[in-house]
């Protein structure tokens, strides 16, 4: 039996809300008219803009350490599912769902489609896990997957990447994401050009099996679990692995996976530029790949980051169309809050990034006024959009809330009642 919040109380925990929300709105909007913006359009925009949550983060994650089971935890896809179809239902931005298999693996995959297609969730991109070994696995990774010197574990690799394409057919996916924690732990460990040329080698093979209407995006990671060297550890090895492999490779952006102090936007405006911008994974980093909350500990940075993408919109750029998805672990909290926090979060960026006065911005940066065009940005940042993103819900039958009401509908405690706990992690998440 799937569980689903009522909608009832939806509307119920909405009308408590509604009347405050609409008079927020109208003075939002009263502001917005006198810089010659309508809101609108902008909500209309905020109502078209969704974000992929992915299947594993509706589990606890954990550390190295330890891990701590969380209260009904979904022990496999069907119960993740049900969780990403309540996390939709409240949010009304996060109607597809990013499976990673093995982990997600099920006999019959025409069945998965029919439980989403009922939940009304569609599938994002694929992810394919060749940086764990299998119960069972014939040819380990231990020393890598796709650039391993083993012939034989590079072709196991290969082979269960040309699967999740199968599998993704199915589902109705358009995407594969590649990441691989290939690369040397000490010095001289690895040959590092033969290693690249190894994963290259690798990479064509599987790019050969891709749909012609399919995208594959390249992750990259600076470190973990390789921490000298790692074979895509920065966004020049992606792009230069895409530009090998054809105009079906593209470069994915994860933002917890850069070194400290990077300039991500940046990145991403090359990235655009050279028709490279594959997609992003959402998240927040404090020392390193933390896989925090999106936006809880660098949202001017994410909002710049929308700039860049606002901007390329803005101006037509020729081949833009990337792909959204949060990617973050929840070690302390509920998933299904964070996921829907996390979510609002990019959204709020997304619809901050649409009120920067364009025109004002590239006459500034003309004249090599910094400050002004800097104070362009940081109005559009500080601008409280809290009521177009609540508007933008309530309008597609969504929470004005989602947390509260989430609370307030005993959800986690139900399927807690169905899910006993097993110590185990159905995200897949060690």
């Amino acid at each position: 039996m799937t569980l689903r919040i009522d909608k009832g109380l939806i509307a119920e925990q909405n009308d408590k809300l509604l009347a405050d929300v609409q008079q927020d709105y109208d003075a939002l909007g009263a502001k917005l008219a006198r810089q010659d913006i309508d809101i609108e359009a902008i909500t209309a925009q905020a109502e078209a803009f969704q974000i992929a949550v992915p299947s594993w983060g509706a589990g606890t994650g954990g550390t190295r350490f330890a891990r701590f089971p969380g209260q009904g935890e979904p022990r496999n896809i069907f119960e993740k599912l049900q969780d990403c179809a309540v996390i939709n239902d409240l949010s009304q931005c996060t109607e597809r769902v990013s499976p990673h298999f093995p982990w997600d693996k099920v006999d019959d995959f025409t069945e998965l489609k029919g439980v989403s297609d009922n939940l009304n969730l569609k599938w994002d991109s694929i992810n394919s896990n060749t940086f764990q070994d299998q119960p069972g696995q014939e040819h380990s990774y231990k020393y890598g997957s796709l650039s391993n010197t083993s012939q034989a574990s590079r072709e196991l690799a290969i082979e269960h990447n040309i699967d999740c394409i199968k599998w993704g057919q199915i589902l109705g996916s358009k995407v594969l994401t590649v990441w691989v924690g290939d690369g040397s732990n000490h010095p001289g460990q690895s040959h590092f050009q033969h290693a690249f040329e190894r994963y290259l080698e690798s990479m064509k093979k599987i790019y050969a099996a891709l749909p012609s209407d399919w995208e594959l995006h390249i992750e990259h990671k600076m470190f973990e679990p390789a921490f000298y060297s790692t074979v895509i550890q920065d966004w020049g090895s992606n792009i230069l692995a895409a530009m090998e492999l054809g105009e079906q490779a593209k470069s994915l952006v994860d933002l917890g996976h850069h070194a400290p102090n990077v300039n991500i936007e940046m990145i991403v405006s090359r990235l655009i530029q050279f028709k490279k911008l594959g997609g992003f994974h959402f998240n927040d980093s404090k020392y390193g790949d933390d896989d925090l909350d999106s936006g809880s500990l660098h949202p001017y940075q994410q909002f710049l980051i929308f700039n860049e993408l606002v901007d390329a919109e803005y101006r037509k750029q020729e081949g833009f169309k990337p792909n959204y998805m949060l990617d973050q672990s929840h070690n302390v909290t509920d998933p299904i809050e964070s996921l829907m926090n996390s979510a609002a979060s990019v959204q709020r960026s997304y619809v901050n990034a649409l009120l920067v006065n364009r025109v004002a911005l590239s006459e500034y940066q003309q004249n090599n006024d910094a400050l002004m065009a800097s104070n362009t940005l940081k109005n559009a940042f500080n601008t409280d959009v809290s009521p177009i993103l609540a508007m933008a819900r309530v309008r597609k039958g969504g929470a004005i809330d989602p947390i509260a009401t989430y609370r307030a509908s005993g959800y986690r405690a139900a399927v807690a009642e169905k899910r006993p706990n097993s110590g185990g992690s159905g995200s897949g998440i060690v």
